[in-house]
């Protein structure tokens, strides 16, 4: 047998020698680039010469997922949701002794003043307030008769909205569409030109979509991720098998910017292949429109990109396939009224860089095809965000800094009036740099050019409103300038930042201010804010929820904001989910959590986790954990962030363990006084009677039924301070109970009874 050789040189002679007769062999190795022996009549090639290069991006680990429900933000005075008695004002964490045992309380004010003081325990009753609205919402009052008369309406409106939703959806699953046989090996060969390795968020969507197009109903999915993401990949893929399958694809983008940047990047992809891109737009002269429109209809062209132009009455297909819309928000009425009645005959695959609530896609799941792409590569650096006072010398040396290195900037005003005395200011101050000036009252064609020159470099700095295109990416753009920053929104403000830092560049932000003394508390709150969230992957934050809410009313329609106004967006989002459950036929359980009665020190203390934001983040991910090994992970991010669990830590995290397996056993209570655990059982419970009635001989008298409803357990005595052999004993007595359950229907679980 041929030894296994030890080092790579090793494996190329032993390659080499076994090489008798011209053959071609692959040898295991990591070679970055070959080369020619000459005396040895050898040739060696790489992998990555064969393949082409694979730049290695890696990811960032995926962020915990907080959504507009995080409670680590919420300040004195903001406005929370409670699942009985409604919206109410925040008024911070208080400690109270109860029974001479201490613990953490939130304080809800409501109207009339009354006080609402929650056990932390019990936190996943309340959620932040949401809403797109700018004004307050209306406080109700303690005892929930208000909160749940305004329930009972928007349930009617959203059992509305839910049938036309499933209508649709029963509609396209009745119509027969064209199934993709598999990717073959040109498909194989396509993504290995793929220069970058998939984010797992990239690949999910991918296969989603792949899978989608072997199906013989009509695709209708969208893809959700900011730009630079990656979802122009998912829609590449997916045009490249249509296309070699032999039918033709649409690419409608809303502007003729946009339009321009995709032909060119899906031209650029589809050139070593026999796929004909074509483009359509208004920079192209009338002999090559009616040249495309012409390629078009003899199937002459297999993709062509464009704006709305491409659903005019000339522009006929000979065999369309699938439609990719971009931003199918941003187009106009007619155009949507179009995207609907395509999607009941071809695939239709929509991007979208406005962020959904996570919350709204689980509502939806089933109706509405969505993938979201929410992982930013790790190369993506944060963007570096001052505040200063407006300097000529600030913007003078920044500029400088970034014409140095061969990028470009956005110098954004908040108003049309004196936008082009900033211009002169800067052509002035920095004679070297090209300057072009762009604004909402400019002819639309004259815009769309401005924009052009400025995404192909034929200019340094772009002075604008904010009609910056959120869809643009121009990865060369690594410097802004805000002036008069204090009068912008706290999204506007997020969404013009998310401009720039989309190369491996620190990007650079200047807030500008007239004054720094002279600042509102609201604007100094928001130009803080804004700077403090300045880490990648900060969108599920207070600066994006607005964002979230627009994205929302993108996919429900306006309606729908009256009602989110009213009861906030997750009570909202929670009456879809299960109006859609119930006209599904899916089995609906309202899942409550059990009363807990534990005479024990349960809380973490001030001196432990000092922030009180992290403090409330903790508590929610604790008391909502869907069972104890979620617990488990929460407690070990504690240890590790803020050193050993003092014992009330300890207390709380197997207190929320009991709590996550009574809720599977839908215990209505969970009581430990002295020596004496009692677990007070739902007449629902999953625990048979019959198995209940043998529980003492089954644990050898350790637990007993009792009254019919009661199980009662044995724990032993606690020491003076640490409860904590007790709880952990308590926690093995549920697990037990579970362990003895019969496996429950798996139905659509809620929380609460909104």
């Amino acid at each position: 047998a041929r030894p296994e050789p030890t080092h790579e040189r090793e494996a190329l002679e032993l390659g080499a020698r076994s090489l008798t007769t011209p053959r071609v062999r692959v040898i295991p190795g990591t070679l970055s680039e070959g080369f020619c022996s000459e005396g040895d009549r050898l040739l060696i090639v790489s992998e990555a010469e064969i393949f082409g290069a694979v730049v290695r991006r890696k990811t960032q680990r995926k962020r915990r997922n907080v959504g507009v429900a995080s409670l680590g933000q919420l300040a004195i005075g903001d406005y929370v949701v409670h699942l009985l008695h409604g919206v109410g004002q925040y008024q911070g964490l208080t400690k109270l002794v109860v029974d001479g045992v201490p613990g953490d309380f939130v304080i809800v004010e409501y109207a009339g003043r009354d006080k609402l003081y929650l056990p932390v325990h019990r936190i996943g009753e309340i959620e932040r307030y949401i809403s797109a609205e700018a004004k307050p919402p209306k406080l109700d009052r303690m005892g929930g008769q208000s909160f749940q008369a305004k329930a009972g309406k928007i349930r009617a409106d959203v059992r509305q909205l839910a049938e036309e939703l499933l209508q649709v959806y029963a509609q396209r699953e009745a119509q027969t569409g064209h199934a993709y046989p598999a990717p073959g090996e040109m498909y194989a060969e396509f993504e290995a030109t793929f220069p970058f390795e998939e984010t797992p968020d990239q690949a999910e969507a991918i296969d989603a979509v792949q899978h989608d197009l072997s199906k013989p109903q009509p695709m209708d999915r969208l893809v959700c991720g900011d730009v630079g993401f990656g979802k122009t990949e998912v829609a590449l893929r997916a045009a490249f098998r249509v296309a070699a399958a032999g039918k033709q694809v649409a690419v409608l983008a809303p502007t003729t910017v946009l339009v321009q940047q995709h032909y060119l990047t899906f031209s650029e992809r589809m050139e070593p292949f026999p796929i004909r891109v074509g483009v359509l737009n208004r920079f192209q002269s009338a002999a090559d429109r009616k040249r495309t429109v012409e390629g078009v209809r003899k199937g002459e062209i297999d993709i062509v990109v464009g704006t709305h132009r491409l659903l005019g009455r000339d522009v006929r297909f000979k065999e369309l396939g699938l439609v990719v819309i971009d931003e199918e928000q941003r187009f106009g009425v007619k155009q949507k009224e179009r995207f609907k009645q395509l999607k009941t005959s071809v695939d239709v695959l929509t991007l979208t860089a406005t962020p959904i609530p996570r919350t709204l896609h689980m509502s939806l799941l089933g109706l509405r095809e969505i993938s979201m792409i929410t992982t930013a590569p790790v190369d993506r650096l944060a963007v570096r965000t001052y505040l200063t006072r407006q300097s000529e010398i600030v913007i003078d040396e920044g500029i400088r800094r970034e014409l140095a290195r061969g990028g470009q900037v956005f110098y954004v005003v908040p108003r049309i009036l004196g936008i082009e005395e900033h211009a002169v200011r800067i052509r002035e101050q920095v004679p070297e740099a090209r300057v072009l000036v762009g604004h909402g009252q400019m002819p639309p064609e004259m815009l769309e050019q401005t924009m052009l020159d400025f995404v192909e470099h034929r200019a340094d700095v772009l002075v604008s409103t904010t009609i910056i295109e959120s869809g643009l990416d121009i990865p060369r753009a690594n410097t802004m300038f805000i002036a008069h920053a204090d009068q912008f929104g706290l999204a506007q403000l997020y969404q013009l930042r998310g401009r720039i830092g989309r190369s491996k560049l620190r990007a650079h932000c200047y807030l500008m201010v007239t004054s720094l003394e002279r600042l509102s508390d609201d604007a100094r709150r928001r130009l803080e804010a804004i700077q403090r969230h300045s880490a990648l992957g900060s969108g599920f934050n207070v600066a994006s929820q607005d964002l979230e809410i627009r994205g929302a009313g993108d996919l429900l329609g306006a309606r729908q904001s009256g009602s989110i106004q009213a009861i906030g967006f997750e009570a909202y989002a929670r009456i879809l989910g299960e109006a859609v459950a119930e006209l599904r036929g899916d089995p609906i359980l309202h899942e409550t959590d059990p009363e807990l009665v534990f005479d024990v020190p349960a809380f973490l203390p001030d001196n432990y986790v000092e922030d009180v934001g992290q403090r409330l983040d903790f508590y929610r991910r604790l008391s909502t954990a869907k069972d104890a090994d979620e617990v488990r992970d929460v407690l070990e991010e504690l240890h590790d962030r803020y050193g050993e669990l003092p014992i009330e830590a300890r207390h709380f995290g197997l207190m929320m363990a009991c709590k996550s397996h009574g809720r599977k056993l839908r215990a209505l209570a969970l009581e430990l006084r002295g020596t004496k655990f009692v677990v007070r059982l739902s007449p629902d419970t999953p625990l048979s009677p019959e198995m209940a009635v043998k529980l003492a001989g089954a644990t050898q008298g350790r637990m007993r039924l009792s009254g019919g409803d009661r199980i009662v357990a044995s724990v032993p005595p606690r020491t003076e301070r640490d409860c904590s052999r007790q709880l952990e004993v308590c926690e093995g007595v549920l697990a037990e109970l579970l362990a003895l359950t019969s496996p429950p229907p798996r139905p659509k679980t809620t929380r609460g009874t909104i």
